[in-house]
């Protein structure tokens, strides 16, 4: 008779696998489990006992999955997810008794207003969290996956892993930020208003590392530019701007009112369309999840009281 594989595993094993699969190196996944490394090495023993496979091999940088283990991860993964979104969705709701971190990756263009106004808002509905907020990367996407990160919040993006969702927050406005004393005085122009100027742009790793959305649009419109700075810094460009004649292409969520030096330009496009949303993203086991829910919600009415059309 076939071994019964489920009813002998101790389940606790599979967390360990998963961890493992998605990891590929001993101590990483000792940290993200709060175990010894030894322990780790324990527990594979016993998943390749009971398995009766590899599960991993040692290569130079880590580990390498088997054929088996790759399958294995893939298929128990939605099943350990779903049992996730049950067990969370079972217990009554509460910001102030939550006692845990959060933590949330934001783009550079929204934790230049959201990142002060989220943590008063933690603070006084959940005071016994851990509030960590970090900037969007390349790994983002890939730190969620692994459970890694909670949210992450920015720009409509194409391609990203099919286990996580997107939630559509606000849809925020084009405009531009120039220093309060700039020689276009309009606060209303069109793209050629700003013909020989250089232009400063925001850098959103895995959004537009290589191109520039508005050396884009004054390309297709024939306007002569060029790119006079670029940084993932909203506050390098701030300070450069205010210190030169370029032009930061920003949106309506810029905290304008907190620089004196700086002043708005807001722009006429015709049939050209300058509305952006926004979005959050977050692992497909988080769907139901009730702090999931309250904390997009929370992040909504924030991005909403800064959004200044």
């Amino acid at each position: 008779m076939a071994k019964d594989l489920f009813a002998t595993l101790d389940l606790n094993l599979l967390r360990t696998f998963l961890i493992l699969s998605q990891e590929l190196n001993m101590r990483k996944a000792s940290e993200r489990l709060f175990v010894s490394q030894p322990a780790i090495s324990q527990a594979l023993q016993k998943l390749r006992n009971h398995f009766n496979d590899e599960l991993f091999i040692k290569v130079r940088h880590g580990l390498k999955p088997t054929p088996f283990a790759e399958e294995l991860a893939e298929n128990i993964q939605p099943y350990l997810d779903g049992l996730s979104s049950v067990l969370n969705a079972s217990q009554e709701f509460q910001p102030e008794n939550l006692n845990k971190t959060l933590k949330i990756a934001l783009a550079p263009q929204v934790l230049t207003c959201l990142s002060g106004a989220l943590f008063h808002e933690v603070r006084e509905k959940a005071p016994n969290v851990d509030l960590q907020l970090v900037n969007w990367s390349e790994s983002t996407f890939d730190d969620l996956s692994k459970g890694k990160l909670d949210i992450a919040i920015s720009y409509e993006y194409d391609k990203f892993p099919k286990e996580l969702l997107s939630k559509s927050l606000i849809t925020i406005t084009g405009c531009v930020i120039v220093r309060k004393d700039h020689p276009i005085e309009k606060m209303i122009a069109a793209p050629y208003d700003f013909e020989g100027y250089e232009l400063a742009s925001l850098i959103i790793p895995g959004w537009n590392d290589n191109k520039s959305l508005a050396s884009e649009l004054l390309t297709k419109m024939n306007i002569e530019h060029k790119i006079g700075f670029r940084s993932e810094l909203p506050m390098a460009l701030v300070d450069v701007v205010q210190h030169t004649d370029m032009y930061f292409p920003s949106t309506s969520l810029f905290p304008i009112h907190q620089y004196s030096g700086l002043r708005r330009i807001d722009l006429s496009l015709d049939d050209v369309p300058l509305n952006y949303p926004i979005y959050s993203y977050f692992h497909q086991r988080h769907k139901k999840n009730a702090l999931h829910t309250w904390v997009n919600l929370l992040i909504t009415n924030l991005l909403s009281e800064a959004n200044i059309k």
